[in-house]
């Protein structure tokens, strides 16, 4: 096995909680087991969604909390002792800083993963190589290259691969999906998804010395990030390129997996993408853009629009949404179809799709139990092409240059449909958040053309694109190759 072997010794709960506590468990990962069968896994990262994912696991019959895993001490010590209170002694559960300390305990069934974005490939492919199964927060990857890889670790072993995108798991949301691809309104021409939820600056935050609570060579892992700011710890990382993704690929992974869900599903990555847009009004320490308009189109002509706003004004139209455009004018929008050239919505009615009962977390024990990672709501392709389509529209905007804050910036050629939609964007910037054209500037990427079989770019910008697919690692933290993984 490849996986990078343990360099030290962690402290365990004895440092935060008075003691470690261990639990013994049963046979290894990886086979089928019993619904009566005791089911141990791990949880890492243990702020929001980490909590969430205990939460969701200790409701799931037989199914123990066998570690937490966090590399804040503080964070550490409460979620033990929330496990502790809620199971009642019914279980011993142990708290480590380093994943791979749960990993190598040849008695732990699946790795749950909540930690920042740059860390999820690297535990995904560890817990993979260990035999245990995944569940995985979106989004699965922090670049193209290193999402490709997870995919190949879970195919190599066997795994069940879950991503943490819990639409896959409404049955109604598959119902629907299933009924665009049976064209039961036609052929669908454009996938539209929104993230539009109101943020606020982040402000700046000196550089300093890492707090004594945090082991912040573990915290940076794979990333290369020189120096410390108490902007990272723990949320604002999203807004840093080299930890995060943006909220196009923060909250966003789950409208752009909703969306590429209904693209054909011969589909896998589009053949090119662009993004506009910018980080406007917040004057602050983060990267990532806060309005974004972005298109990636797809080898049969069909296309994904999205869309992130997050600037709070007055009258600020909260959605986090999709909405479905079909080649003869209909549309689908929170939840009624309009037919071409009628403003008169009917309710949109189909029955239940196919998923994995259980709900999200239920669905990916159902998964893990059945040794079928074909049952996981969200397996690893659908985790990896929805992924990718982010990576592809953010990195686009990476590369783009400042033009002037107008109409003009929107240079999408005949798409008579991408420029409608950037226009009620920019109609929202100036009129609604109030943005003169003078003093502005919109960051303007190029179209990337992208190869779905390679995983490469192609054609103009090609070299400077593929230098984006993949993050530079640091040592002892380097994500492998596909042929050694």
């Amino acid at each position: 096995m490849s996986r990078i072997t343990r360099r030290q010794f962690m402290k365990t709960t004895s440092a935060v909680a008075g003691g470690s506590l261990l639990l013994c468990g049963t046979k290894a990962s990886g086979n089928v087991m019993g619904a009566n069968d005791r089911f141990r896994i791990a949880v890492a990262g243990l702020n929001g969604r980490g909590r969430s994912h205990l939460g969701g696991f200790m409701e799931q019959d037989n199914v123990e909390i066998a570690y937490v895993i966090d590399v804040d001490e503080r964070v550490l010590g409460r979620a033990l002792q929330g496990v502790q209170e809620r199971t009642e002694g019914r279980y011993e559960t142990k708290a480590v800083m380093d994943v791979r300390e749960a990993l190598d305990d040849p008695d732990l069934d699946a790795l749950s993963i909540a930690t920042p974005n740059h860390w999820h490939s690297l535990m995904t492919i560890w817990g993979a190589q260990a035999g245990k199964h995944v569940f995985v927060e979106k989004p699965i990857s922090h670049d193209v290259v290193e999402g490709r890889v997870a995919v190949e670790a879970q195919k190599k072993y066997g795994v069940v691969v879950q991503h943490g995108t819990q639409r896959r798991s409404d049955a109604r949301k598959a119902g629907l999906h299933e009924a665009i691809h049976a064209g039961q309104f036609g052929k669908l021409k454009i996938a539209y998804g929104y993230c539009c939820k109101p943020r606020n600056s982040i402000g700046f935050q000196p550089i300093s010395d890492p707090p004594g609570f945090l082991d912040w060579d573990l915290w940076r892992g794979p990333a290369v990030v020189e120096h410390f700011h108490r902007n990272y710890v723990h949320y604002n990382w999203h807004w840093f390129w080299n930890t995060g993704n943006g909220d196009l690929n923060n909250q966003g992974t789950h409208q752009l997996d909703v969306a590429r869900w209904a693209i054909d599903k011969d589909q896998t990555h589009p053949v090119r993408a662009m993004a506009l847009g910018g980080r406007f009004v917040w004057n602050d320490q983060g990267e990532t853009p806060n309005t974004m308009f972005g298109i990636a189109e797809f080898p049969n002509g069909q296309q994904v629009f999205f869309n992130v706003r997050n600037v709070n004004y007055e009258g600020y139209l909260h959605q986090v949404e999709n909405e479905y455009y079909f080649e003869d004018g209909g549309r689908i929008i929170r939840g009624k179809y309009y037919p071409s050239g009628s403003d008169e919505g009917e309710d949109v009615v189909v029955p239940d799709g196919h998923v994995t009962p259980g709900g999200n977390y239920g669905s990916f024990i159902n998964a893990c139990r059945a040794g079928d990672p074909s049952m996981a709501n969200g397996d690893a392709y659908d985790a990896h092409y929805g992924s990718v389509l982010g990576h592809l529209i953010n990195n686009s905007y990476r590369l783009g240059t400042r033009e002037p804050f107008n109409l003009s910036a929107g240079r999408f050629g005949d798409n008579a449909d991408a420029y409608e939609h950037f226009a009620r964007l920019h109609d929202i910037m100036s009129n609604g958040v109030g943005m003169p054209e003078d003093g502005n500037e919109y960051i303007v990427g190029p179209w990337l053309t992208f190869d779905p079989a390679t995983e490469s770019h192609v054609g103009e910008h090609a070299d400077e694109a593929n230098a984006l697919l993949k993050d530079p690692n640091r040592p002892g933290f380097e994500i492998p190759s596909v042929a050694e993984v």
